[in-house]
């Protein structure tokens, strides 16, 4: 399947696009944010993170690398946030972390991910965030495995 691209305006975009692909996950999902400095990839996390209904603030886990956010009060699926830039692909570190026995019940974003998480999962959506000098973003997804038969749902 070629990559799907959408477009997003402002940031209330990202966020209202991350509900839904929030809303898409369940137990067992991947996906990788990739993207530059500023591009939006934690505040599309923000939006993940609502549409999961998942507990906790939702901001970027750079010092502390992964964050776990509970499902929310009428249950669902757990957030696992991860922020790999300062990993500086030390596969070890990732390794450590033990996200993949965290995937069999939770959804796991990882921000900085692409290049480094992709043997944790066949199953994997990367979601490239491309900033514009306008401040619009152009997302593109590259699903892989079951993500093929599901990336349509989300535009």
């Amino acid at each position: 399947m070629a990559p799907v691209s959408i477009e997003l305006t402002t940031a209330d975009d990202a966020i209202r696009f991350g509900r839904t692909l929030g809303g898409a996950l369940r137990p067992g999902d991947l996906v990788l944010l990739a993207g530059p400095l500023g591009a939006g990839k934690t505040t599309m996390t923000r939006g993940i993170a609502e549409g999961m209904g998942v507990s906790g603030r939702v901001s970027s886990p750079t010092f502390v690398l992964a964050r776990v956010h509970p499902a929310g009060a009428d249950g669902g699926t757990p957030l696992v946030h991860v922020d790999a830039y300062r990993l500086g692909g030390d596969l070890s570190e990732l390794d450590d972390l033990d996200l993949d026995a965290e995937l069999e019940s939770s959804a796991v974003v990882v921000e900085w991910g692409e290049g480094l998480a992709e043997p944790l999962s066949e199953d994997r959506l990367v979601v490239r965030i491309e900033r514009h000098a306008d401040d619009t973003r152009t997302v593109t997804f590259e699903p892989h495995g079951t993500w093929t038969g599901r990336v349509d749902s989300l535009t």
